[in-house]
């Protein structure tokens, strides 16, 4: 075969292998980083796996391979006092704003998590804001409207527009229940077991969803619940948002092991969501693994021993099953970023990236990072050209340097840049 053919099949290879590099699905992996200021405020020492000074810890994430970060908004959290109110459900749009524009500016996509309550929104509590109790389900519909309008025009005027926007947090049951006065009948009441109710969850979301297309339109929605234990649940809840008609892109879950089970359970939901609502991608919006302690709340057995290497084993086992799925995009690592070392702080969650006995980062922050790496096809993506191979565009064509100034081109060595 002379070399004019062999060039010509490589170049038919190349091509055929950059189309699906350049258009497919990439993936995102992070964490939600909400309280990253109070700890660096508090004076936490971020320190890299081997024990060095972090000056910057979105910098390091970013080397380390991440590209999506996560940050929940509350409506207003000093109006909210129940007996298990929190110090750490404490943001507002406004005060996040801040963390916002980093996270941009480092170059990560960025997650906005609308909680709809002044406290922590999860399946087992959704309770109105206060200032909200008083309206009927019409003024509510339109109050989420404003709200969300509001809210991301603010973000938006101070240059900072989402990527992705979480339209709600862990709503299974359904969300703005009412006031926290007796949360078994609230439950009860509120079970999303009655078509008044999908009806009324379906209005709200609308309305939420409504405005994020207006203000931020190429903004992905996510829907998110946590039901991946209860498969029948959580496709009834994706179904009737489909008979609903509600417009959004990607069904968010949360997995955690110890409460949810072994991985199996996990692959089991996504199997199930892959294959009735095939037009939705899916990501792992919330999960953990302790690096030394029990979880409080334990309740289910878990594989993986209460370690650094268990917390490693967890992630790579977690990012082998996912990166089977190929609709799955997302897997985002919650409270990453807490971190007491240094600090006269306390918490509750046991299960961060960094150790808040050494303040160093653990080996599973790397190991989640593989899951963007192994979907980005058989090309890795370079940030520098190597003038000591050949590169060409997208129709073939050999370039040099000077020219590589827009577009996407493909080196013979498999990388691929982008300008």
């Amino acid at each position: 075969m002379d070399n004019r053919i062999k060039r010509k099949l490589f170049l038919t290879l190349i091509m055929c292998l950059a189309f699906g590099a350049a258009f497919g699905e990439q993936r995102y992996v992070g964490g939600d980083i909400s309280l990253l200021p109070l700890y660096e405020e508090a004076g936490a020492k971020y320190k890299t796996h081997d024990g060095e000074p972090i000056s910057d810890v979105l910098s390091f994430c970013k080397e380390e391979g991440m590209n999506a970060m996560r940050v929940r908004v509350f409506v207003n959290p000093e109006d909210y006092t129940g007996k298990d109110a929190d110090p750490n459900a404490c943001q507002t749009i406004e005060s996040v704003m801040p963390l916002c524009k980093r996270i941009k500016e480092h170059g990560f996509n960025l997650i906005l998590d609308f909680m709809y309550s002044d406290t922590w929104a999860d399946p087992a509590k959704q309770w109105t804001p206060k200032q909200w109790q008083n309206l009927n389900d019409e003024e509510l519909c339109k109050k989420v409207y404003e709200y969300k309008k509001n809210s991301l025009t603010l973000l938006k005027d101070a240059g900072v527009t989402p990527d992705f926007i979480q339209t709600g947090n862990e709503i299974s049951y359904g969300m703005l229940w009412g006031a926290n006065t007796d949360s078994e009948a609230n439950l009860k009441k509120t079970f999303m077991g009655s078509d008044k109710n999908w009806k009324r969850l379906g209005d709200l979301l609308k309305n939420a969803i409504s405005a994020c297309h207006e203000v931020c339109p190429d903004a992905k929605i996510i829907l998110h619940t946590e039901r991946v234990a209860a498969p029948n649940v959580q496709w009834n809840f994706y179904n009737q948002m489909k008979s609903l008609n509600v417009d959004y892109d990607i069904i968010g879950i949360s997995y955690y092991p110890y409460f949810h089970g072994s991985l199996s359970k996990l692959e089991t939901a996504i199997n199930d969501l892959e294959t009735n609502f095939k037009e939705k991608d899916i990501m792992v919006v919330e999960t953990g693994y302790s690096y030394k302690w029990e979880v409080p709340g334990t309740s289910e057995k878990v594989d993986y021993p209460y370690s650094d290497e268990g917390q490693n084993q967890y992630a790579k086992d977690l990012v082998d099953m996912l990166l089977k799925h190929n609709k799955v995009i997302g897997l985002l690592w919650w409270w990453m970023e807490y971190n007491a070392y240094g600090t006269s702080l306390s918490g509750w969650y046991n299960a961060p990236l960094f150790d808040s006995l050494t303040g160093k980062a653990t080996s599973a922050l790397t190991t989640i990072c593989s899951f963007a790496k192994g979907g980005n096809s058989v090309f890795s993506i370079s940030d520098t050209i190597n003038h000591d191979v050949r590169w060409y565009d997208l129709k073939g064509a050999e370039v040099t340097e000077d020219q590589m100034n827009h577009g996407i081109f493909i080196s013979t060595e498999g990388k691929k840049i982008a300008k």
